[in-house]
């Protein structure tokens, strides 16, 4: 016998033993008895209801389902921005980087063409100096004047170089 049982046969004996005070008292005793009974009727049938109860567990796993699914959809939506928030600092830390290492070699490389066209600045100097040290005195203050101011010396140039042209292209007979 289940609990409930026990407890209505227990109830059904009290009332014998207590005995009946009459129809009426007798008639609510049934009718409290019947109640009873038809409870635990329908809690047996509801235990017995194996379909009705595998639906309502499958209804609760589905539903258990969705909110494992919304989750699982939620974390990995999560993890998915906090990837490409890394790769996102990261890339940004190899392009500051780069700008970095570029800049360098940029300052590098200015310093290289400055020590570069001062050689060739001073190497061209030694080379003036010398080349007017080697023209003779006598033409040593034209030559001089001429690299002071080159360009009347150009014009000259360009003059006779016209003249000699014209001459050797039409000679005289």
């Amino acid at each position: 016998m289940t609990d409930r049982t026990e407890a209505q046969g227990t109830g059904a004996e009290a009332a014998e033993a207590a005995g009946a005070k009459g129809p009426e008292e007798l008639r609510r005793q049934i009718e409290q008895t019947r109640g009873q009974l038809g409870d635990t009727v329908e809690e047996l049938a509801g235990k017995m209801d194996v379909k009705g109860r595998a639906r309502a567990r499958a209804a609760d796993l589905r539903d258990k389902a969705g909110a494992l699914t919304v989750q699982l959809r939620s974390t990995a939506a999560q993890a998915g921005h906090t990837v490409h928030d890394k790769a996102a600092e990261a890339g940004h830390k190899v392009h500051d980087t780069a700008t970095h290492a570029g800049h360098g070699v940029h300052d590098r490389t200015l310093r290289a063409g400055h020590v570069a066209q001062g050689k060739a600045s001073g190497a061209g100097h030694t080379l003036q100096r010398r080349a007017e040290h080697s023209v003779p005195w006598p033409a040593r203050p034209v030559v001089q004047a001429a690299v002071r101011h080159p360009r009347p010396v150009l014009v000259i140039g360009a003059a006779l170089a016209a003249v000699v042209v014209v001459s050797w292209r039409y000679p005289r007979k």
